[in-house]
């Protein structure tokens, strides 16, 4: 049960301020185990009235919140509902009063009905009603889940064996909760020893009889699954048997936040009996020397050998010549006789037990009638069921005889040192040695005098009294801080140790001895005194170690990267020495090394003339090393003019002991030779010649590819040249500047090639010249010429490299000319007056853009002259342009026997067609089409691409003498009949044929000539009226005019 009388005495000291009636419960909810006993507690406070209130508790169950249930009262026993009336009388329910105004509310077993809301109520004892006169809480009651289980055995076991026991432990309580596990060793009915626990907080501790065990891993405790936990004992001791058995409590945690254990259980015991192995036992007497002075002090020892003492029982017995001095019985409490008796009670002699098996006679001062044999003998006792001892065993050891002598008077003093000369920092002792050797009961007083170096008197610097005291002087304060003084057991030796040796503590030195008795009345009377020799300690500075490494270098680097340089010191005097270290460079120019940079020993940083003469302070870095011994100065951004010889002086400082730097020796490195140059030139542009063929009017792209460069953070300048056809010296065609701003060439010498320039870089080191609709004058050899430029230390930029690009030999081209034109040969035969077509039929073209000239020519026969006759010989052909249409659709003047007669047509755009009309006798002939090719160039200037004749046509006109036509005009009726009447019959004839070529036109186009051009010049034949039977009108076009 928990202990809750400090909180309500806390409560007490609340309710004494509060100026009403208060009723104060324990916070809730509260959650206990079924079957556990618990308390709850009430207090009212400010109330008026009797010092003792009175208490009435109530509960309000789950199943009915409104109604109360009387339980218990401290003031009506007849207060409590039917169903507690049995457990208030029975004392399972009571109210136990802590003080007058609070009390305890106790159920000693809980159960599961018991739980629900309860009311603490105190009955008015106020004047008037003022304040609560009630509280309530909540109590949960949850199941008793917790099981303790352990294997019950009983084992039997040998003394040093091990010894395995398992706990199961579990819960399935559905509030947070914790365990805690105890194992418990147990003999009949003594209280239960703890062996080990693992507490609520998981924290392992050993109880006090098994601690000692358990830090040294023989008591052991171990989770080995999730519920259960071993228990471990390693070298078993008789000690141990008994009954183990391991108890588990299940805690919660309640609202004030303290901790509560609900349950707690204990497992079956386990029964081990642990056996002995050697009862026997051996005794050994022990003291420090055979020889002693009067009034020294001796310690026997007389040492117990066996196994499991403290399970056992021995008694000790001292004797002298025989004699007894004292006993010890189990119990240790010693039993002296008479004689020795009184010198114990005079503190003058002591038998005690100082362990289990070491049992001590000790005489602080001797006397000369304590000469003679010492002894001691061990008995081991048993014990009986009464309780009584009986002796089994009784040894005793080979008697030590010890000799007393007397004190003598005479003695001398000498001063000695095994180390006359130290350096700084070492530490030498001074020893003043007594002869004889007196026991360290006989005052003797040492003072320790000291003559500075260079000084001609002496003072006392230490005096270690007669009492056992140090006494310093007054003039050397300094000495106290690193002097120790210590005078050995035997008071013949009083030793004077000073550390840290300076330049103070070098001079002579001197010790006085003086013998003194103590009298009766406490005073002091000297016997003697002695001076001993003079000591000269010398102290020098320490013999320099250092050494600094003489190597030397060459450092080869590229401008912008750090220059490392390094001071190595090997070798050093102490480890506690600090280092000024000075930079120097020297160039072939200077007589001298100039000094860059200066590092004292404290660490402090003073730039040299160099740094500050040449700008190095923003570029130099210090580093030193955690072990101290290599320094490195880095120069950052090395340039060329940091070329030179650097090298570094050492200066080797040290602290004296009197907290003062001094420099002990200095020493020069080797040279480091350090060249800085520029990068080296991997400027590499693609040496790869080209040869490019492209038409007029199309893109092309001429590439300049930097394969390598000498630094990724270079920068690049491309310029782009042409070396024309017929033209000696080359052209800059643009230059793109390392700050990408672009430039183009002469703008004479380039005329529109500048509107047709594009230069881009689509990745890094790729630079790409574009000519947009090229002409055949952009034709040439281009190349481009790339320079790389590189940022110095100092943030100038320089050109560094330059390279050509292999030529790129542009050709741009006309179209190659395809012009094909019909050369089939056709003959032709027309009657005089009628007209005949000559078609010009192009079969191919170079391009869709192509324009076309069109000249139509008549050649005929021409007759040789008057011998023609009679000389047979070939006739000439006469030329003669008919009519001829200009690329541009512009007609040429007819000839006069044309004028009037021609008409153009252009069927499509590969088809031209001539009519002639009214076709004569003159116009028989051979007749002949030529096709000019033009296009356009990019600046939109047309120039001729090709030219072709087409076939001849052979064209006849016959004569037409006594027509038809004249016949059917000279008769009316023959007129009439020919011109009139047909009409109506043709023209249903007409509209019949019509109708059915309309139908299958519907199924398939219009037949389609030669080539895919549709005869449009298939026509139906003209009809002439001509009523006066004169010549038909004639339809004709003029040049410049298209049908």
């Amino acid at each position: 049960m928990r202990t809750l009388r400090p909180q309500l005495a806390s409560l007490l000291l609340l309710g004494m301020a509060l100026a009403q009636r208060q009723v104060a419960v324990q916070e809730g909810p509260l959650y206990r185990t079924e079957g556990s006993h618990i308390t709850l507690w009430c207090k009212v406070s400010g109330y008026q009235g009797p010092a003792e209130q009175n208490f009435q508790w109530s509960i309000y169950l789950p199943s009915a919140p409104e109604r109360e249930v009387q339980i218990v009262s401290t003031v009506d026993p007849s207060f409590p509902y039917a169903i507690y009336t049995q457990r208030v009388r029975s004392r399972g329910i009571y109210v136990e009063r802590v003080q007058g105004d609070a009390v305890l509310l106790h159920i000693t077993e809980l159960q599961d009905r018991d739980a629900g809301e309860y009311e603490c109520h105190t009955p008015n004892t106020d004047e008037r009603y003022f304040g609560s006169y009630s509280a309530k809480m909540n109590l949960v009651v949850i199941p008793d889940s917790l099981r303790v289980t352990a294997v019950p055995q009983t084992l039997n076991k040998v003394e040093r064996d091990s010894l395995e026991l398992k706990c199961e432990v579990s819960k399935s309580t559905a509030q947070h909760s914790h365990v805690s596990i105890a194992w418990y060793r147990q003999r009949g009915s003594e209280v239960p020893v703890e062996v080990i626990s693992l507490s609520r907080d998981f924290v392992l501790r050993a109880g006090s009889a098994y601690a000692q065990r358990q830090a040294t891993g023989d008591v052991r405790l171990d989770k080995v699954g999730e519920t259960t936990s071993k228990l471990t004992i390693y070298n078993l001791h008789p000690s141990d048997q008994g009954e183990f058995y391991c108890e588990a409590a299940e805690w919660i945690q309640d609202p004030d936040k303290s901790w509560y254990a609900m349950t707690r259980k204990r497992s079956q015991g386990a029964i081990v009996n642990v056996q002995a192995t050697d009862k026997e036992f051996s005794v050994r007497l022990e003291t420090e020397k055979r020889t002693y002075i009067v009034g020294e002090p001796v310690e026997f020892r007389c040492i117990l050998e066996a196994q499991n003492v403290p399970d056992r029982y021995f008694s000790i017995s001292w004797a002298f010549n025989s004699s007894l001095i004292a006993s010890l019985g189990p119990n240790a409490v010693p039993v002296l006789n008479n004689e020795f008796a009184q010198r114990e009670a005079l503190g003058q002699l002591k038998v005690a037990k100082e362990s289990d098996n070491v049992f001590v006679l000790k005489i602080y001062r001797l006397r000369l009638e304590d000469s003679g044999k010492y002894n001691c003998r061990v008995t081991e006792r048993e014990k009986t069921v009464t309780g009584d001892f009986i002796d089994k065993e009784s040894k005793r050891p080979k008697n030590i005889p010890i000799t007393v002598l007397p004190l003598k008077a005479g003695f001398a003093v000498t001063a000695i040192s095994r180390t006359p000369g130290v350096t700084y920092n070492e530490s030498f002792d001074l020893q003043c040695i007594i002869k004889p050797h007196y026991p360290s009961w006989v005052p003797v007083s040492v003072t320790w005098r000291f003559q500075p170096a260079g000084s001609t008197e002496f003072h006392d610097l230490v005096t270690f009294t007669r009492d056992g005291g140090v006494q310093w002087g007054d003039r050397y304060t300094g000495f106290r801080t690193r002097t120790a003084i210590e005078k050995a057991e035997s008071s013949n030796n009083v030793r004077l140790s000073i550390s840290r040796a300076s330049d103070t503590e070098a001079g002579k030195y001197q010790c006085v001895a003086e013998l003194w008795r103590k009298n009766y009345n406490s005073s002091w009377t000297r016997l003697a005194d002695r001076t001993s020799n003079l000591l000269e300690i010398r102290v020098l500075r320490p013999v320099t170690k250092l050494q600094v490494s003489k190597s030397k270098r060459s450092i080869t680097l590229v401008e912008n990267r750090p220059i490392p340089l390094n001071c190595s010191v090997k070798s050093q005097t102490s480890p506690d020495s600090h280092f000024a270290v000075l930079w120097y460079v020297h160039k072939p120019s200077d007589a001298d090394g100039k000094l860059i940079l200066k590092t004292t020993h404290s660490s402090a940083f003073e730039y040299g003339t160099y740094a500050e003469e040449e700008g190095l302070r923003g570029r130099l870095q210090f580093e030193r090393s955690a072990s101290g011994g290599l320094f490195s100065l880095t120069v950052q951004r090395a340039e060329v003019r940091d070329s030179g010889s650097y090298y570094c002086h050492v200066e080797e400082w040290l602290l004296s002991p009197n907290h003062a730097w001094y420099k002990l020796a200095e020493e020069v490195s080797g040279r480091t030779e350090v060249t800085v140059k520029q990068p080296d030139n991997r400027l590499q542009v693609n040496q790869t010649h080209k040869n490019i063929t492209v038409l007029e009017n199309q893109w092309v792209t001429l590439e300049c590819l930097v394969s390598s460069r000498t630094s990724p953070s270079s920068q690049l300048s491309v310029e782009w040249y042409v070396w024309r056809p017929g033209h000696p010296e080359k052209e800059v065609v643009a230059r793109l500047s390392r700050q990408s701003t672009l430039r183009y060439g002469d703008l004479v010498a380039l005329g529109d090639l500048r509107s047709r320039l594009h230069l881009e870089s689509p990745s890094p080191g790729l630079y790409l010249l574009s000519i947009q609709n090229a002409t055949v004058r952009d034709s040439g050899a281009y190349n481009c010429r790339v320079e790389e430029w590189l940022l110095d230390p100092s943030d100038r930029w320089y050109k560094r490299a330059e390279d050509l690009s292999g030529l790129i030999t542009l050709t741009v081209k006309q179209p190659d000319p395809t012009l094909q034109v019909d050369t089939a040969t056709a003959n032709l035969t027309v009657q005089e007056k009628e007209s005949f077509p000559l078609d010009c039929s192009i079969l191919s073209r170079s391009s869709p853009e192509s324009h076309f000239a069109v000249t139509w020519y008549n050649l005929r026969a021409k007759e040789a002259g008057g011998h023609a006759e009679e000389e047979e010989e070939e006739e000439e052909e006469e030329k003669e342009a008919v009519l001829s249409v200009g690329p541009d659709a512009v007609f040429s003047p007819e000839a006069g026997r044309w004028e009037g007669r021609l008409r153009f047509q252009r069927l499509s755009a590969v088809l031209f067609r001539l009519t002639v009309l009214q076709a004569g006798g003159a116009d028989t002939g051979n007749y002949s089409c030529r096709v000019e090719e033009w296009l356009a160039d990019p600046n939109g200037v047309w120039y001729r691409l090709a030219e072709e004749e087409s076939g001849m046509v052979a064209v006849h006109v016959q004569d037409a003498g006594s027509t038809l036509q004249s016949v059917i005009c000279s008769n009316d009726a023959l007129f009439y009949f020919v011109f009139f009447y047909p009409f109506p019959i043709f023209g249903i004839l007409i509209i019949t044929i019509l109708l059915v070529r309309f139908k299958s036109r519907n199924s398939s186009k219009n037949s389609e000539g030669k080539n895919g051009v549709p005869l449009l010049w298939i026509k139906e034949p003209h009809l002439n009226y001509s009523p006066t039977c004169l010549e038909p009108p004639v339809l004709s076009i003029h040049p410049g005019t298209i049908d």
